[in-house]
């Protein structure tokens, strides 16, 4: 049987069969001993990703999955009609077997982990709202980026869990996981 031809910018894991839409330059990654990116799968994207298309419902209903989401927070308890994106996170690295911020503020995640000069596939992406030095923001996972946009796959992204771009001035951090 011939070999399938890759479509355009995507290329082959040499550890799995999945083709993946990203450029060389942003090759998923693991952490090694020393906590430093490593070629291979981040444990929480596959758990991110099988999330795509939960959305907020309209108002007068609920959506108990982002209730759920809320729930690895210290929003317990509350509805899907708050912003979302630090619980989403929060939620995708408990359910791959990582501690999360345990917070619903996007900045938190500013204290998490370890700093990345350099984005990679999954890092954790957080962004500034309106003013750099506010405690508002937005947080999702790192996909790939432009001259002009950052896309992050995340939570509360047009009130669903997506793809969505962003201007990259708006990045104020990239995280990884600390190595344990």
């Amino acid at each position: 049987m011939p070999e399938k031809a890759l479509p355009a910018g995507a290329y082959s894991c040499e550890d799995c069969t999945t083709f993946h839409p990203h450029s060389v330059e942003t090759v998923v990654i693991r952490s090694n001993s020393e906590g430093n990116p490593q070629a291979g799968h981040p444990p929480w994207m596959p758990v991110a990703l099988a999330e795509l298309g939960i959305r907020r419902f309209p108002p007068g209903s609920i959506n108990p999955r982002i209730v759920e989401y809320n729930n690895h927070t210290n929003l317990v308890g509350y509805d899907d009609k708050i912003s979302w994106c630090s619980s989403f996170v929060n939620w995708c690295m408990t359910h791959a077997g990582m501690r999360g911020t345990g917070s619903a503020l996007a900045r938190s995640w500013l204290e998490w982990g370890r700093p990345l000069e350099r984005p990679v596939y999954g890092c954790i992406a957080v962004l500034t709202r309106d003013d750099p030095a506010s405690w508002k923001g937005h947080v999702g996972f790192y996909l790939r980026h432009d001259d002009e946009h950052v896309h992050l796959f995340g939570g509360n992204q047009l009130e669903a869990v997506r793809e969505l771009a962003y201007p990259v001035g708006e990045v104020i951090g990239y995280r990884w996981p600390d190595a344990d």
